[in-house]
């Protein structure tokens, strides 16, 4: 059986995951979820909030894999990344199929950070944090 595009495991159906991820959470509630580098402090917030409701991994998979879509479609849209379907090594490496490959040519895993997160509660699995500390992205420079 072939990957198909909207497929989670296809990083050309990622984009189209995580709109739909946005789409169905924001029409339950009014959270900021607008591809913003602020909006990953909210991601940190519902991951917190999934986490301290006692839930486990394999029962909250679904919406953990709509935060990871969407913390990567955040490093697409402002830090010029793009989607991959990771090769071998790199799949048997992060534990995932999809990642994205920054303007550098480094290769992040944003499902899995969400999931570094989900199974802690220290800051340094912050996905804000991660943005900000990002190895790769363009630097802004002075005028």
């Amino acid at each position: 059986m072939g990957k198909q595009a909207g497929s989670v495991t296809c990083a050309a159906g990622m984009r189209g995951r995580a709109a739909e991820f946005v789409t169905g959470i924001t029409a339950r509630s009014r959270l900021p979820l607008d591809y913003s580098v602020a909006s990953l402090r909210v991601v940190d917030f519902l991951i917190d909030g999934l986490r301290k409701g006692g839930a486990d991994q394999d029962r909250v998979r679904e919406p953990l894999t709509g935060l990871g879509a969407y913390v990567g479609e955040v490093l697409v849209r402002r830090a010029g990344a793009v989607w991959v379907d990771l090769d071998d090594t790199q799949r048997a490496y992060f534990g995932q199929e999809v990642g994205v490959r920054m303007p550098d040519g480094r290769v992040w895993n944003p499902l899995g950070k969400v999931l570094n997160r989900f199974g802690s509660s220290g800051p340094e699995d912050s996905l804000q944090t991660f943005y900000l500390t990002l190895h790769g992205r363009p630097r802004r420079t002075a005028a």
